[in-house]
């Protein structure tokens, strides 16, 4: 593998572009560290220092932004609004007639959603950056903080307008970057980004346990985590290469006097078909009680209720109810993005068929069945990994952020394999052997 890393560096034009991505990833997190105005930053670092890193509510949008949410730079809202417009469009692609036929146009209709995705990009920072500028005015960013309330100390509408603008256009120049990284780069740019976000936050939060820890001045639990990490990294890379194939045969067929068809393959059917979408659906959708109530500011017994059960990761209710969310939006996703009547439709079209299965209807029932199957396998797993953050916090009494939670290690290993997979394919273009081999 080093190996293949050093041709890579060797070939002109591939370390053209591994320089230039590596350039975008400096500038990248350079940005997450610039505060935006208005914000009184010795006030964000004395609350920072008091939390110790625990995000509570927001643990989830800071871990998108690189650790930059809680500090309010200009890039607090991350590359998250980009994330929640594309799977509200992959979502809306389903119900609604004109967006499905732009699919079905190719490239140019692909064109015309990633524009819509943008222009809904920008909605949802305004959205989220106003809701972030109240959250911190109001001290509910650091709740237990004696100046949380400091953070903005200028209320004027001026300056919360100031604020909105400098987060959302730091969103956008988020998103040209990972198009940057995409045209002139190795490709795959807004999950790059994405996983440098997360990856920023491992050091820090691996230091915190080391410091927190009692055995051996806390050495034993900073390699016991280390240990767990690598274990579920091997774990996450063989469920995420395990794949149902289902082989398919093409009839003979004669045009003319060419013979066409007569070929074999297969439909690869993941066994994780959804990838990392239900842990974060699950994950949004479990703030949003917890958000009602801290913002209400009630003391009814539904809201003492709400932040006895869902504020804490290790309590049985929220664990239980977290886990049902995960296989819930596991199927509920793999149900709208894989259709297996428009496959069969598609395989009878070509005159494609599955051996002993009959072409048409059978064929769609037969991949229905198969496609359940599987993902009751990939749920659970889901659910499985994305609780590891809950048993750290009962084992080294770590922090919401523990770096090898569910959402961050599938991210990391789902970019990770992919963007080898993207040098790879350019190394075997030039005759050099990839990294797998």
């Amino acid at each position: 593998m080093l190996t293949a890393f050093a041709r890579a560096f060797k070939t002109p034009d591939l370390r053209k572009k591994l320089l230039f991505t590596l350039g975008i990833i400096v500038l990248y997190r350079i940005g997450a560290h610039v505060p935006v105005p208005g914000v009184n930053y010795a006030n964000v670092e004395t609350c920072m220092k008091q939390a110790g890193g625990n995000s509570g509510l927001f643990a989830l949008v800071n871990m998108f932004s690189g650790g930059a949410l809680l500090q309010i730079t200009i890039f607090a809202l991350g590359i998250m609004p980009y994330i929640t417009a594309s799977i509200i469009l992959q979502l809306l692609t389903v119900v609604i007639p004109r967006l499905e036929a732009l699919k079905k146009e190719g490239q140019s209709g692909q064109t015309k959603i990633t524009q819509y995705t943008r222009y809904l990009t920008v909605a949802l920072a305004v959205l989220q950056g106003t809701g972030l500028v109240a959250t911190a005015r109001s001290g509910a960013l650091f709740q237990s903080c004696p100046v949380a309330t400091q953070i903005v100390p200028n209320d004027s509408i001026f300056t919360t307008i100031t604020m909105v603008i400098t987060m959302t256009a730091g969103t956008c120049l988020i998103m040209w970057l990972g198009e940057l990284v995409t045209d002139r780069g190795i490709g795959n740019g807004m999950s790059i980004l994405m996983f440098i976000s997360i990856a920023a936050g491992f050091p820090g939060a691996l230091w915190q346990i080391k410091l927190q820890g009692k055995l051996a001045d806390g050495w034993i639990e900073f390699f016991s985590v280390i240990a767990v990490g690598l274990a579920m990294v091997a774990l996450v890379v063989f469920v995420e290469q395990a794949q149902r194939r289902i082989p398919v045969q093409y009839a003979k067929r004669m045009i003319g006097r060419r013979s066409y068809g007569g070929t074999s393959t297969y439909i690869p059917l993941k066994v994780n078909q959804a990838g990392v979408i239900p842990v974060i659906f699950a994950s949004s959708l479990l703030y949003i009680p917890a958000l009602i109530a801290q913002f209400s500011g009630s003391n009814a017994g539904w809201a003492r209720w709400i932040a006895s059960n869902f504020t804490k990761g290790n309590h049985p209710v929220y664990i239980i109810t977290y886990f049902l969310l995960i296989v819930f939006f596991a199927f509920f996703y793999v149900a709208i993005s894989f259709n297996p009547e428009e496959v069969a439709d598609n395989m009878k079209k070509y005159g494609g068929f599955i051996p002993g299965i009959r072409a048409g209807r059978p064929t769609a029932e037969y991949l229905s069945y198969v496609l359940n199957r599987i993902t009751w396998p990939g749920s659970l797993y889901l659910g499985l990994i994305a609780l590891v953050p809950t048993v750290a916090l009962v084992l080294f009494n770590a922090n919401q952020n523990f770096p090898f939670g569910g959402t961050s290690i599938l991210i990391i290993v789902g970019v990770g394999l992919e963007t080898v997979k993207q040098i790879e394919s350019q190394l075997q273009q030039r005759n050099y052997e990839g990294f797998l081999r």
